[in-house]
């Protein structure tokens, strides 16, 4: 089928329909008919597979509920299908097995492919009132040939595009991370077959679809075949990009997502093993976290700002050797007090903090302004010798705007390209200081960070002339700043509060 238009035919029918309400719901709407149409397919793999088992397949969605048995509106000759569901019959229809999905029943034997199901639709919603124009999004999506490959493939493009339109769809931005980014970061990580990596805050699966492209090329072998499928573990507490993450992963040929629906900060950090030989990270940033959540962190590391914990997390949970690329806000890198100081001295003393890349500004633009960096930072193989520091030296690298351009946009985003400079750098590792640009990139030891109270921000953006954002976006900017101001003032409250051991 010709695919290309596919996401432009759906937006036009369900902009006509009064129950969908802007672009975020009817991102929604698309994926959920996504959800089942590609788990159907997944089904029908499943089932030739284990046709000659002694337990073959048998799906957990109740037989009248599977794509195969509602869904189409044409034979397998093309004629109509003349008591194809419709109307206010199909609305009935779709609202009992909604009902239906958010109660299968589950158990601790339920294999992950199959609780997936009630997992995804616990929390979603179908919006659309009309039930003709229901049918013809049904329809639209129908027409999609997972068995024929060219289809496969470039409906795995268009997810991806679906993905990338969620950084302006209101509260969906935050969920996606752009794929130069995640290519990139997998790429200085170099995942092995065999090896586990993680995303502990998944999102739409950007990261673990990254990991998957890089790990693909190693398959060679059954044996691979496996490794494959298990390669990727994620976890994602929303439920809409828990929904877009899962069908992202059965897009990309996974049987068996390994994305768990959970608070990843919800549980005891000790309580955590060592579990991640790779890990690539975009935590969430800017906002404040529960008291709750915080006593789940030694007293040391306990912050208000959720990128901080993530932090703690991600050293928890790294193995021996393993190796961790992580986005963090401006704020880590300058911060000194409480938390921050503490898991920076942790990094330097614990790990080879080896690489710090500074970003440009409006890398995430439209949906922050605020400025992030990668950190890239690896567990020794051994505990370090008590008084030692893991970290001999660090690297700091800016990456500037390219030429030609003022700022990312969501008309001129960050492409694969504009990541070159610092591959180019990567493998040369040499400084670049001069009167023309700066600090572009220097080689700090860890003394000398240490020297300096763990003031990472180093090789900073030359100043610029201010510019003057849209109303809309100033404001966004201005919520986001203060959500941050207000995070590091909770941080110093609670730490006056343990002092005074009063609650203020």
């Amino acid at each position: 089928m010709a695919t290309t238009n596919l996401v432009k035919r759906l937006q036009n029918i369900m902009r006509q329909d009064s129950g969908v309400s802007g672009d975020a719901q009817r991102i929604e709407q698309m994926v959920w008919v996504f959800f089942l149409k590609v788990y159907d397919a997944q089904e029908e793999e499943w089932e030739w597979k284990t046709r000659k088992d002694a337990n073959p397949y048998k799906s957990i969605i109740p037989e009248k509920f599977r794509w195969r048995n509602w869904a189409h509106s044409r034979d397998a000759e093309g004629k109509v299908i003349s008591d194809a569901l419709t109307g206010e019959s199909l609305l009935s229809f779709i609202n009992e097995m909604f009902a239906a999905l958010k109660t299968l029943p589950i158990t601790k034997d339920t294999p992950l492919r199959q609780a997936v199901v009630r997992e995804v639709f616990e929390d979603l919603n179908q919006y659309m009132k009309n039930g003709i124009l229901l049918r013809q999004v049904v329809d639209v999506v129908d027409e999609i040939d997972f068995s024929d490959a060219e289809d496969r493939h470039t409906f795995g493009d268009i997810y991806e595009g679906i993905l990338k339109d969620l950084q302006g769809a209101g509260r969906a931005g935050e969920f996606y991370t752009p794929r130069p980014l995640t290519d990139l970061i997998v790429e200085f990580l170099n995942p092995k077959l065999g090896e586990t990596f993680s995303d502990f805050t998944s999102g739409t699966g950007g990261f673990l679809t990254s990991a998957l492209n890089h790990l693909y090329a190693q398959v060679k072998t059954a044996d691979d075949v496996k490794a494959y499928q298990n390669a990727v573990l994620g976890q994602e507490w929303k439920p809409f990009p828990y929904l877009l993450s899962i069908t992202n992963l059965f897009v990309h040929g996974i049987d068996a997502p390994n994305i768990r629906h959970m608070d990843s900060l919800g549980r005891r950090v000790k309580d955590w093993e060592a579990d991640s030989d790779t890990i690539g990270m975009n935590p969430p940033y800017g906002g404040s976290t529960e008291a709750s959540v915080k006593g789940n962190f030694p007293a040391e590391f306990q912050s208000s700002e959720t990128a901080d914990l993530f932090l703690v997390l991600i050293m928890q949970r790294l193995k021996r050797g393993g190796r961790a690329g992580v986005i963090i806000p401006d704020g880590f890198l300058f911060g000194t007090d409480g938390a921050k100081l503490a898991i920076k001295k942790k990094l330097l003393k614990d790990f080879n903090l080896h690489t710090v890349i500074r970003l440009p500004g409006s890398i995430f633009s439209p949906y922050t302004s605020i400025a992030t960096n990668i950190i890239f930072f690896d567990r020794p193989d051994a505990t370090p010798v008590e008084g030692t520091l893991s970290t001999k030296k660090t690297w700091f690298y800016r990456l500037d705007m390219p030429e030609g351009y003022k700022h990312f946009s969501k008309t001129k985003p960050m492409l694969k390209e504009h990541a070159d400079p610092i591959r180019a750098w990567w493998k040369k590792r040499v400084e670049i200081v001069n009167d023309e640009v700066g600090e572009k990139a220097k080689c700090y030891t860890a003394e000398e960070l240490l020297s300096g109270n763990c003031n990472f921000d180093l090789c900073k953006f030359p100043k610029e002339e201010t510019v003057i954002l849209p109303p809309h976006e100033l404001l966004q900017k201005y919520h986001e700043e203060r959500a941050e101001v207000d995070a590091e003032i909770d941080e110093v409250l609670a730490e006056i509060e343990a002092k005074l051991g009063v609650s203020l």
